[in-house]
């Protein structure tokens, strides 16, 4: 079974039409849909019940948290984590069930962003490079639970940079797999400010980050130059 796994705050406008698309396009006896928010004040949770999945009430806000709090409550020996502004492929079942039969242990998909702007195309060509920049959230993460488990799963104090710091773990342990079909991201953050905002705030942070910059530091640099959307 692999259990989806979406972790939310205030997603309400968003999580309908991810949990549909995953639905429409799965095997229902080898899947389960979870959604773990972080204390939304809109009506994130009572969508998702109503469109079918699992809703948990995550004891921690924080991304890694909200994400880790579903693994331990997912029946699934797949986790398949999954941003609730992303769209994956249809076949993304099937995608996941045949790199785990070439024996891959974790993956992720390439980019492809909701937005005509060759700025983003650009983005999206560099997602195929293996690098470290492209381990974060936005092209979607399988990983077998079995290894999930052996590594400690996420690093729930972590509000920044937590995915890219559990792939770079994982994968010391695990074969790592980049399907070679895009999944559709919202471009909400480089329409809120701009493709150049973007890069140089996410440059920046990975450089903070390698440099070993605490936590909140990074997350406040990170707010004082982009606007939330």
């Amino acid at each position: 079974m692999i259990s989806v796994i979406i972790p939310t705050f205030n997603e309400a406008k968003n999580i309908g039409k991810l949990i549909e698309h995953l639905s429409q396009n799965q095997h229902k006896t080898a899947i389960e849909i979870i959604v773990s928010d972080g204390g939304s004040t809109d009506a994130t949770l009572a969508i998702a019940a109503t469109a079918g999945a699992k809703t948990l009430l995550s004891p921690q806000k924080g991304r890694a948290a909200q994400m880790d709090f579903a693994a331990s409550q997912a029946k699934g020996n797949v986790l398949y984590f999954v941003h609730a502004d992303t769209k994956p492929p249809v076949a993304y079942f099937e995608d996941i069930k045949e790199a785990l039969l070439q024996g891959y242990d974790l993956g992720r998909y390439l980019s492809k962003y909701d937005s005509k702007s060759w700025l983003l195309k650009l983005n999206a060509a560099l997602s195929r490079l293996d690098v470290f920049a492209g381990m974060g959230g936005d092209q979607t993460l399988f990983i077998i639970k079995e290894l999930y488990q052996q590594i400690g799963g996420f690093n729930t104090d972590m509000k920044i940079m937590e995915e890219f710091e559990f792939c770079a773990r994982a994968r010391k342990n695990g074969k790592y797999k980049i399907i070679k079909k895009p999944v559709l991201i919202s471009a909400r953050k480089y329409e809120t400010n701009s493709w150049l905002k973007v890069q140089i705030a996410n440059y920046t942070i990975i450089k903070m980050y390698r440099k070993g910059a605490s936590q909140q530091t990074m997350i406040d640099r990170y707010k004082q130059m982009l606007q939330p959307c």
